[in-house]
């Protein structure tokens, strides 16, 4: 039997949204976050939540795969979340299906990068901003192209833009800049992903001595920015080298890293 029928409303319809999360030694890093977004994402798409369906419950499952895929050290987890199959467009059944995957992550999994990434705006398309875009939703197309994009340019990431022309995201990625000694990342507002890892730093930057501030993030800002990283659960941050002509520093990007649990 297929885990994924043609009825699956994921597929029919990107009805759903997935967690990527790391495992290191049998604990979830930024486990309390992941979770938080995971039953805030349910609650916002009107899924009703079965009384089993807790975070023990999902944790288990998790464990119980990666003993099953002997999966003991790091191991990168995707859980998959989709309405139960019914109705041509609008649901008759509000109750979650999941899926879980889990493959090994290499040694060096969460290592700052010594060789910086070249990067480029994909202009092809805009993400919206609105009260679901924060989601990882399974509608993920803008990403998708723009990962396209960047494998086609032989870049190794690309910067998406929102519908006021303004960077939110890379593929899949937050992003940080540095601009005249204060650490900048666009709101939740301007169409971002809702990152743990952007979300942990936030907390994280300003009990270490730093200035944090969430603001837009226009096109031209790149080209004053002194640095530029991308942040997620898996790789924690990565220093961006190179956007077209501009090149960038990582002297902060460093020490940033060495705080990071």
């Amino acid at each position: 039997m297929p885990l994924v029928g043609s009825g699956n409303r994921g597929l029919r319809y990107g009805d759903g949204f997935f967690e990527t999360m790391k495992m290191v030694d049998g604990e979830i890093s930024l486990e309390a976050f992941h979770f938080e977004r995971f039953f805030a994402s349910l609650q916002l798409m009107k899924f009703i939540i079965p009384a089993h369906f807790t975070i023990d419950f999902l944790k288990e499952q998790i464990r119980l795969l990666c003993l099953k895929n002997n999966l003991r050290k790091a191991a990168r987890i995707r859980l998959n979340i989709f309405r139960k199959n019914g109705g041509l467009y609008d649901p008759v059944d509000h109750s979650p299906d999941f899926i879980i995957e889990a493959w090994e992550l290499a040694e060096n999994y969460f290592h700052l990068n010594t060789n910086g990434l070249v990067v480029d705006i994909y202009k092809e398309a805009r993400k919206s901003c609105d009260g679901f875009s924060s989601i990882k939703s399974n509608n993920y197309l803008v990403y998708s192209m723009g990962a396209m994009f960047a494998k086609e340019n032989k870049l190794n990431d690309c910067l998406i833009l929102n519908n006021h022309e303004r960077i939110c995201d890379a593929s899949i990625a937050n992003v940080f800049w540095l601009q005249n000694k204060t650490i900048c990342t666009p709101p939740i507002s301007e169409g971002c992903i809702a990152g743990v890892m952007r979300r942990h730093l936030l907390q994280l930057l300003p009990q270490h001595g730093y200035s944090v501030q969430e603001k837009p993030l226009e096109i031209a800002d790149l080209l004053v920015a002194e640095e530029l990283f991308l942040t997620n659960a898996i790789s924690g941050i990565r220093w961006v080298k190179e956007l077209r002509d501009r090149n960038y520093t990582n002297t902060t990007i460093t020490e940033i890293y060495s705080i990071l649990p």
